[in-house]
């Protein structure tokens, strides 16, 4: 039989073992959030979401200042960026036009019954596209050609992929095919989900004719501008939020890209806001002299991974080395950096020289003549993203981050004859 000590120090490993439960609950639906802000109800990490909603949101409006709700139907943190700027941003393989299918497409979806089909989806958005002020653009869009089919599946794709639609039966490559009446498909629409696609502040819709902005970076700053109480208190809030923004959805933030007052205020916080937000995330911060950046080394809180298994990851790691390594010796004796610049055909150079050794290993369309011209446009497209270089036409300027990557000598291990071997990343040390 325990005695009352027993018990009582029974009772405090329980309670420790709830605590340290509930941390760990939390930073997981945390960084599913993160990842996957637009989340529906069959997400794996949803009902860690509901059971953390209070703390979530409660984390989220102080840190960040970004909205979350969290419902039955699914959870939406309404990730609004800090840098507008940036271009790298947006979905893979999206340009401006499949952006303009992808808001008519959802435009149909808001009028539309329970269910749709892809072919009503298409003819629906056939009239939306015709209205004058998108032809007046020169837009123009008819279903009839396999390419603007294929474009209307990516959409639907898309939609597929953030729990908008959900397909009852059919098949999309069908439809590309343009192969009849029965090539089609059935999808349920999934209307909070959809109700939840446009992160902004206001809808573009609630513009007064005659106050819709001129470009599209006005519209962009308009649709997101916040309100921000006019105190001293307040105006640190909103720096805070955004310093804390580009913290977590950003590979590094560099201290010359901040305005004096940014930069002012990142000085003398980062240390105490890259704590609180490690503390939550489970990043690990990385100070130098140039910013700050918060890593996560299991490497799945992060849109590309660096180093990576494959041969588009191998690649842009060879060329991160290389732009590295010359980037390191360009400080001179007194630790500045000199300025220095290459070019894409530099990379294309460096790629057609490894394909001679490392070719064997690539996918077979790697190793085709010609191919380092496709492949260094990935790997600089890669490391761009990753903000580890700027790409001006085609002028490349490596940035502070990219020394961290060093690449060491492949280790080849033949596990089986015949059979090429892929690059991982237990192949090459940082």
């Amino acid at each position: 039989m325990k005695t009352g000590r027993q018990r009582s120090r029974d009772s405090r490993s329980i309670g420790q073992q709830q605590r340290q439960f509930q941390r760990e609950e939390f930073r997981s639906a945390l960084r599913a959030l993160l990842m996957t802000p637009l989340m529906s109800p069959m997400h794996e990490d949803f009902i860690a979401v509901r059971r953390q909603a209070n703390a979530l949101q409660e984390w989220f409006t102080r840190e960040t200042g970004w909205p979350l709700q969290i419902g039955r139907e699914g959870a939406r943190l309404y990730k609004r960026p800090a840098d507008l700027n940036n271009s790298t941003r947006g979905l893979p393989d999206y340009d401006r036009r499949k952006y303009v299918l992808l808001c008519l497409a959802c435009a149909v979806l808001e009028r539309a019954d329970p269910q749709v089909t892809l072919r009503i989806l298409g003819e629906r958005l056939l009239d939306f596209a015709a209205e004058p002020g998108l032809t007046s653009l020169g837009f123009t869009f008819t279903l009839g050609s396999h390419h603007e089919r294929r474009e209307l599946v990516a959409v639907c794709r898309t939609l597929l992929s953030l729990g908008v639609l959900q397909r009852v039966a059919g098949d999309e490559d069908a439809f590309v095919q343009g192969g009849g009446d029965q090539a089609d498909a059935l999808y349920d629409v999934h209307r909070p989900a959809l109700a939840g696609m446009l992160a902004a502040v206001r809808g573009p819709s609630t513009w007064p004719a005659e106050e819709v902005p001129d470009t599209l970076d006005l519209r962009l700053h308009t649709l997101l501008d916040e309100h921000v109480a006019d105190s001293d208190e307040g105006q640190r809030t909103a720096l805070r939020h955004r310093i804390a923004r580009r913290l977590l959805d950003d590979p590094a933030v560099y201290l010359e890209d901040l305005n004096p007052e940014a930069r002012s205020y990142f000085i003398n916080q980062r240390g105490a806001m890259a704590a609180r937000l490690c503390d939550a995330t489970g990043l690990v911060a990385e100070q130098r002299a140039e910013g700050l950046a918060l890593v996560d080394e299991a490497g799945t809180l992060t849109d590309i991974a660096m180093p990576a298994e494959g041969t588009d990851a191998h690649v842009t790691l060879l060329a991160a080395e290389y732009l590295a390594t010359d980037y390191r010796q360009q400080t001179d004796t007194a630790g500045r950096r000199e300025p220095f610049v290459k070019r894409e055909h530099d990379i294309v150079d460096l790629l057609r020289d490894a394909k001679s050794r490392y070719g064997r290993y690539w996918r077979k369309s790697a190793r085709e003549p010609g191919a380092e011209r496709e492949l260094a446009k990935l790997a600089i497209g890669r490391l761009e993203k990753l903000q580890l270089i700027v790409r001006s036409a085609d002028s490349i300027l490596p940035l502070p981050a990219l020394a961290r990557f060093a690449l060491g000598e492949a280790e080849i291990r033949q596990e089986a004859p015949d059979m090429p071997i892929p690059a991982s990343d237990s192949l090459f040390s940082r």
